[in-house]
């Protein structure tokens, strides 16, 4: 039963692995024994982690094919691909700047897209792979002020849907995580506001913010083969914010 659940000696990517999520989510496999690649644009953050790495800028199709075909040359195949890349930007929608949403879905979307049809390409060749790609909460609702970036997390769930169809007969699961409020060092701030961390806190039914290591578990599932007949899933890792909200109503115990 213990095999079911191992990832070890998998060779998984973890594509914006640097910092943040992506991070805990590669340090995780490291410590269950996989063999991890990360990747992201910026060089001196990948070299900081100690981690094998490719550069790649996920907007430019040419650099991940490379990324893609330099994991297979080096280790010898690409078991699991965690797309984790992506950036935000809020800002009301009548006037949200037309750069800032190019810049986003560049990179959520198309970027996301292309690292997806990359690795997959090989995964196909091989007969067998999983890709787990990072949804949102807005994936499945909205919250005001990030309308592009709801926009481009609405597609991750497509996409997720959209390559499981077209890859199950291949032995290609293809999934996704959608973390709730997680705390990383680009948001930290955001979440020092006390009116912003109670207002989750009191929404939250587990009463707190999450951290990037509670998505590990989850990962790890979603890349071992006991999640082999699981597929096309959106599955919210959040604290039960989406299940919805608790109340001061005192109930009989």
């Amino acid at each position: 039963m213990q095999d079911l659940f191992s990832v070890k000696d998998k060779v998984v990517h973890v594509s914006g692995g640097s910092r943040g999520i992506g991070r805990a989510i590669a340090d995780g496999f490291v410590q269950a024994g996989a063999t991890v690649v990360i990747s992201s644009r910026d060089e001196a953050a990948l070299q900081s982690t100690g981690l094998a790495y490719e550069v790649c800028d996920v907007t430019d199709a040419a650099q991940v094919d490379r990324c893609a075909s330099n994991i297979v040359e080096r280790f010898g195949r690409i078991d699991v691909l965690f797309n984790v890349a992506g950036i935000n930007f809020r800002h009301a929608a009548e006037t949200f700047p037309a750069d800032k949403l190019q810049a986003i879905l560049d990179v959520n979307v198309k970027g996301n897209y292309l690292m997806a049809r990359s690795c997959g390409f090989h995964m196909v060749a091989q007969q067998k792979g999983k890709i787990i790609n990072i949804a949102s909460l807005h994936t499945l609702q909205s919250l005001a002020g990030v309308s592009a970036y709801g926009m481009s997390k609405g597609a991750i769930g497509s996409m997720t849907r959209a390559l499981a169809v077209e890859w199950a007969s291949q032995n290609v699961q293809v999934n996704a995580i959608a973390p709730g409020f997680i705390v990383t060092d680009l948001n930290r701030k955001l979440w020092d506001d006390p009116t912003m961390r109670g207002w989750v806190e009191d929404r939250t039914p587990a009463h707190r913010l999450g951290q990037p290591s509670d998505l590990v578990g989850l990962s790890i599932f979603l890349a071992s083969g006991a999640s082999d007949f699981i597929t096309g899933q959106v599955i919210a890792a959040d604290g039960g914010f989406t299940s919805g909200s608790t109340w001061p109503l005192v109930v009989p115990r």
